[in-house]
């Protein structure tokens, strides 16, 4: 009585539906129900409800709850994870790539020629890059004159500012063209930690590339 009781209430306050279906099978077959019978109003197979009947009888109420495994492992390891990081942070031009910034697409076709991984999806790579604060952010550029004398004529033009000639006026003239005008673009970043790159401030030499003088990153061979 204190069993069939006891079923009644599962039935009624379940939440999970594979302990409720369990739990009404079995309230089922103690209430005289033969298994066809239960399986046919139930839509399921007669072996399901046997099955459940012989789990009861051995284990008890335990025969009830799922036993939810943790899911299938990941097949990309935390190592490899840590490097899609690395590469989508890199200027692709230091891999050899013939553009500027990684789209979510070109990145998985990288990591997939190089090696790192077998296969990936987009929506896998665009999720590891979240999990690790990476996201699509736009890059700080700022100038910087290379005149020798830049101090000694700011000072003096700060000065002219604060103390304009009594029988004249202060009349500033400054080039902002689109050579340079800053493009800032946008890159692969940490969250709080855009790309800095520094404009120039010559015509001739407008193009913001990275100089020869710096070294794409190691990468490992995958």
């Amino acid at each position: 009585m204190a069993e069939s009781q006891r079923l009644q209430r599962i039935t009624r306050t379940a939440k999970d539906p594979v302990k409720l279906r369990r739990a009404i099978v079995v309230l089922m077959s103690a209430q005289g129900q033969p298994p066809p019978d239960i399986a046919h109003l139930l839509k399921t197979s007669e072996n399901y409800v046997r099955d459940v009947i012989h789990a009861f009888n051995e284990r008890g109420f335990d025969a009830l709850d799922p036993k939810w495994s943790g899911g299938a492992p990941r097949q990309i390891d935390e190592q490899t994870r840590d490097w899609i990081c690395v590469i989508a942070r890199c200027d692709p031009r230091f891999l050899g790539k013939p553009f500027s910034c990684w789209s979510l697409a070109k990145l998985r076709d990288y990591l997939i020629d190089a090696g790192y991984v077998t296969a990936v999806s987009v929506e896998t790579i665009r999720r590891i890059l979240h999990e690790r604060g990476v996201s699509w952010r736009a890059t700080k550029t700022w100038k910087a004159s290379n005149d020798p004398d830049f101090t000694a004529k700011m000072r003096r033009i700060l000065d002219l500012y604060d103390h304009p000639p009594a029988d004249g006026r202060v009349i500033c003239v400054d080039e902002f063209g689109p050579h340079l005008q800053p493009r800032p673009g946008r890159a692969w970043r940490p969250h709080g930690q855009p790309a800095r790159l520094q404009a120039t401030y010559g015509r001739a030499a407008h193009d913001r590339r990275p100089g020869p003088g710096r070294r794409a990153p190691a990468l490992p061979h995958p």
